[in-house]
């Protein structure tokens, strides 16, 4: 399965990615997990040691020239637009517990206008990791889609963006809809997080008629504590898990015979 996660920031997107990655792994998936957001602390998130010293893949300057044949922040007349990439997973992600993250980076380098080899590379390997691999992959994007195009969108099993009760959220999930509709892109679910009681959860029904809801995360307060403390969530919330545990049943049983055939209860 390629599951991309969008969202309003601080709606919990990260949160979501991490416990869905450390669910699919835990069930006997392969896992590859993307930190396709800037601003995104996935690695953090999933425990990963020394997680700020992750070099994102648009950083890695002499990779990107050795591959397009251009250096990387020039907006240079000639570089390649499919550079080779089937290999910078094996060589670059890093792993822990039985789930590989790599950090893509920026797409576009502030202030050029226009897509460099930089995102030449990142959008060759996006679509690697879409359509060539096996493996299942969540991407932790940003409110955007900006790691997404035409070629790539067709072949992401699921968009969930993440909403809380609130109305900025809302309109974020509106918006995500709008722009994932212009590449193609319709097979999108929302999950509330952050969710007190019925009421919020009624609420953010009412706020977006017509789009599935595949599941709720109670909010809870160890969740914040273990941020305050610099700490991995993952395990501070049994809550949390037990609900993206039926979310991933939910994703599951809605992916087709497939992946049915492999489903395995956790």
């Amino acid at each position: 399965m390629k599951i991309a996660i969008s969202g309003k920031g601080g709606v919990g997107k990260t949160l979501l990615s991490s416990l869905l990655a450390k669910t699919f792994s835990e069930a006997g998936y392969s896992v590859i997990a993307i930190d396709a957001d800037p601003d995104a602390n996935l690695a953090a998130t999933l425990g990963f040691p020394n997680a700020e010293a992750i070099v994102p893949i648009s950083e890695m300057d002499e990779l990107i020239e050795e591959r397009t044949g251009s250096k990387p922040g020039q907006s240079a007349p000639f570089y390649t637009l499919n550079p080779k990439v089937d290999d910078i997973p094996e060589r670059f992600a890093h792993k822990l517990n039985g789930i590989r993250l790599m950090r893509m980076g920026r797409i576009k380098k502030g202030g050029t206008g226009c897509y460099c080899p930089e995102g030449a590379l990142l959008q060759a390997l996006m679509a690697h990791l879409l359509v060539g691999r096996k493996e299942v992959v969540i991407l932790d994007m940003e409110a955007g889609i900006e790691h997404l195009g035409r070629g790539t969108a067709a072949a992401v099993d699921k968009l969930i963006v993440v909403v809380e009760p609130g109305r900025r959220s809302i309109e974020t999930a509106v918006n995500i809809k709008r722009l994932a509709a212009e590449i193609g892109l319709r097979d999108m679910a929302i999950v509330g997080n952050k969710v007190r009681n019925q009421s919020d959860i009624d609420f953010l029904k009412a706020s977006l008629p017509g789009f599935e809801f595949l599941g709720f995360i109670p909010y809870d307060q160890a969740i914040v504590n273990a941020d305050l403390a610099n700490k991995s969530p993952l395990d501070a919330s049994e809550p949390a898990k037990a609900a993206v545990r039926e979310i991933y049943q939910v994703l599951l049983a809605g992916a087709g015979k497939g992946a049915s055939s492999k489903r395995v209860n956790v």
